[in-house]
């Protein structure tokens, strides 16, 4: 065993890189299982099986007898860098990795086209085209939010198992508290059924914050224009980034730069828009760690922004999410005067609170 994500992972322990995690490398196991499942894996070649009366008719391919995995765990324990170690090494193609947001807005622009075109069930089209070009998907950070999203994948995935593609899952929840407390919930339980039934479901079990834990005692309030800023970033997110894009009663709400549970956006990206208490409890929700930038000094003129400011981070701490601002001021200085300064005081005790040590690493 030369290659694949096992002994790039105890490579990288080796090399100090990594500390030694027992829980880790049992889920690098699991991906090292998977890898020697691959080789020489093709869905179109030696998986036909004859339709129709007395076995004549058409052909289709039959379902990979190859189950996918679906690894949950707690934020930072090293989920997507087990993900990256495999997709590396994979040996399939064609293959793609993406962050399971992107990949929703990207099937929800495809079934847009489809119907335009008049496609009777545009699904079909568009998980033809997703299997053609990936054999396997891995996705990154799978959680539904949005009853748009719950009430298509279930139709979409049993496609894509149709057609041999292999899916590999990280998430921070078991699929059984996928969306949890969702609007008409019910319709949603035969997805969770199949992804028991067509993906190996492991725990990547608690132990040391490997990502989140970089927050501990570090600056989280920067002037504008403080390189530390971006270097937090970096270190938190790790990576490429997407937007990450909440479907909310027919709108879109969009955190500009999204990975590894971290969210990036401007001020004016999340609270200049006309956006409403319900959209940032989504943000909260779906955010370990929440960086804003530029944040202005505020007054009467900028009342509106104000007070979404205000809903962001009254949502924020009621999750109990992390706060990395960038500021014109410190908070007791953001509205120094005019309508609304009192009510702020508010707001300043609570990015008071989220910038102390602590915060958010429970």
């Amino acid at each position: 065993m030369t290659d694949g994500p096992l002994p790039r992972y105890r490579a990288l322990v080796s090399d100090g890189a990594l500390n030694a995690d027992p829980a880790q490398r049992l889920a690098a196991e699991k991906l090292q299982l998977l890898h020697g499942r691959l080789k020489g894996y093709d869905p179109k070649a030696g998986k036909k099986v004859r339709l129709g009366l007395f076995g004549w008719g058409r052909e289709r391919v039959r379902e990979a007898d190859i189950p996918g995995l679906y690894i949950y765990g707690g934020v930072g324990r090293g989920k997507s860098m087990l993900m990256d170690l495999f997709f590396e090494t994979a040996p399939v193609e064609p293959k793609r990795r993406v962050h399971f947001h992107a990949f929703m807005q990207d099937v929800h622009e495809r079934i847009g086209t489809a119907r335009a075109r008049g496609q009777e069930d545009p699904v079909e089209p568009v998980a033809e085209a997703i299997a053609e070009g990936a054999t396997l998907l891995c996705f990154d950070e799978m959680q539904i939010t949005d009853i748009t999203d719950a009430m298509l994948v279930g139709r979409l995935f049993e496609k894509l198992f149709a057609r041999g593609v292999i899916v590999v899952a990280t998430s921070n929840r078991h699929p059984d508290a996928l969306y949890e407390n969702g609007l008409n919930r019910q319709l949603f339980l035969p997805f969770i059924a199949l992804i028991k039934e067509r993906m190996e479901v492991h725990e990547l079990s608690d132990g040391t914050d490997h990502r989140t834990g970089r927050l501990e005692g570090a600056k989280r309030w920067f002037a504008a224009g403080d390189p530390g800023f971006d270097a937090l970033w970096g270190e938190i997110a790790g990576g490429d980034c997407a937007p990450l894009v909440l479907h909310r009663k027919g709108r879109e709400v969009v955190v500009p730069r999204f990975r590894n549970g971290a969210g990036r956006g401007d001020f004016a990206a999340l609270c200049g828009q006309p956006l409403g208490p319900g959209d940032y409890l989504a943000i909260a929700d779906a955010v370990r760690v929440l960086f804003i930038e530029d944040v202005p000094t505020l007054s009467r003129a900028r009342a509106n922004e104000a007070k979404r400011f205000v809903t962001l981070i009254d949502a924020l701490y009621e999750a109990k999410a992390g706060l990395v601002a960038s500021a014109a001021a410190e908070p007791e200085a953001l509205y120094p005067e005019g309508d609304g300064a009192f009510e702020f005081q508010r707001t300043v005790s609570r990015l008071h609170e989220m910038r102390s040590a602590g915060w958010g690493e429970d």
